[in-house]
């Protein structure tokens, strides 16, 4: 592999988040600054949010790296869909309580609160990281609320750090997570780096494994990244992993940008999307994993996903066709003529009429804009899974 081909000690732009590659871009240090405020307060919620492979998990790893354990217990949860007792469940084997009662939601409550006290009595602070939180539902967030409320007389006994895509804040700003949002004591959007950061963010990952020089990245390669990434770290990870490989299969000493566009044009021709267009402009829209072990049932998943898409578009259009519907009615209601001589008419029924359909209105507007959201999740995950079949076809 090219790691041996230029004398590195390691692969310096893998997916997987790795705390000793932890690089402190602008953004990342905001968002440490806010951390460490809040971590500072003892209790509440902490709530950073960020595109994929902006760096939340990398950013949590360092955190964790960086704590003293002797002063600060962390457990950590990556989310799935969980329901309201799955959470606490899976909070509480996060923590590695044992739960004697089998794994119940009472049972995991309190064998949870028990460890709390514990830690507290021996002088640690607890600290719950939820990542993925943007998978949660309003119950699932609405029980970890619920753990926030363990204390031993006036001791808050858990602090959550809520890791989540940016999605994740209109949930928190939800109507049905008020009490939640009162304990949102710091919160943070991690953003793309800044443009001339890309460079030395690729030199610091690649001087962690031995870099001497070698190879040499020519002039405006650095530049080009930043344009084809959108200075995302997970994204310039995989174009310089790429680009590596290259570099190793050609002998070259020097990274040049002819080598920059072949590699940008072969991820666009991978994920198969008439949106990326080689070689300039490239827009990289959904990061993936490296490499993805082929489903059994990858047909049956790629029809059930074209299945769920179809259904919402289907119900977008219902929406839409209501949405169009009722703003006629209102324009006919409001243009509807009255004759020069008529007598006077109560305009109270028709007022409260049109004020009945503008609620009509906004709230299809509302489910419109929720249909568009499921519409691109299913999307997401088809794109995911085709560059995933690409990935396994070329591995193979």
């Amino acid at each position: 592999m090219y790691d041996q081909f230029y004398g590195f000690s390691g692969r310096p732009f893998q997916l997987a988040p790795d705390p000793e590659f932890y690089f402190e871009s602008l953004t990342h240090r905001k968002a440490l600054s806010y951390l460490g405020y809040g971590l500072a307060q003892g209790e509440g919620f902490i709530v950073i949010t960020g595109e994929v492979g902006a760096g939340k998990s990398t950013l949590a790893a360092h955190l964790v790296a960086s704590i003293d354990r002797q002063r600060l217990s962390v457990g950590q949860i990556v989310t799935s869909r969980l329901d309201a007792g799955e959470l606490v469940r899976v909070a509480a084997q996060a923590f590695g309580v044992a739960q004697a009662g089998g794994f119940d939601k009472a049972a995991a409550l309190a064998s949870l609160e028990q460890y709390l006290q514990n830690e507290a009595r021996a002088g640690r602070r607890t600290l719950l990281i939820v990542d993925e939180a943007q998978n949660l539902a309003v119950a699932a967030l609405e029980e970890l609320r619920m753990l926030s409320n363990f204390h031993l007389g006036a001791h808050p006994l858990l602090q959550i750090l809520l890791l989540g895509q940016p999605e994740f804040r209109a949930t928190v700003n939800s109507p049905g997570l008020e009490q939640l949002r009162q304990r949102v004591i710091a919160t943070h959007h991690l953003d793309a780096m800044e443009v001339e950061e890309v460079g030395a963010y690729v030199e610091h990952r690649l001087t962690h494994v031995g870099w001497t020089g070698r190879p040499a990245f020519a002039p405006g390669v650095y530049a080009r990244l930043a344009e084809a990434s959108g200075c995302v770290p997970r994204r310039i990870n995989q174009l310089v992993n790429r680009l590596l490989l290259l570099g190793e299969v050609e002998h070259a000493d020097t990274i040049d940008l002819d080598m920059l566009d072949e590699v940008i044009a072969d991820l666009a021709g991978d994920a198969d999307d008439d949106s990326i267009a080689p070689p300039h402009p490239v827009e990289f829209r959904h990061d993936h994993a490296e490499t993805h072990a082929p489903a059994p049932d990858s047909s049956a998943q790629a029809g059930g996903m074209m299945e769920a898409m179809s259904r919402e578009l289907a119900a977008r259009d219902e929406q839409i066709a209501e949405l169009q519907a009722a703003v006629m009615e209102l324009a006919e209601m409001r243009e509807a003529p009255v004759a020069e001589h008529a007598p006077a008419i109560d305009h109270a029924p028709l007022m409260t009429t049109i004020t009945e359909l503008t609620h009509r209105i906004e709230a299809l507007e509302t489910r419109t804009t929720d249909q568009n959201e499921a519409i691109r999740h299913v999307l997401t995950m088809l794109i995911e899974w085709l560059e995933g079949e690409n990935a396994s076809a070329r591995a193979a």
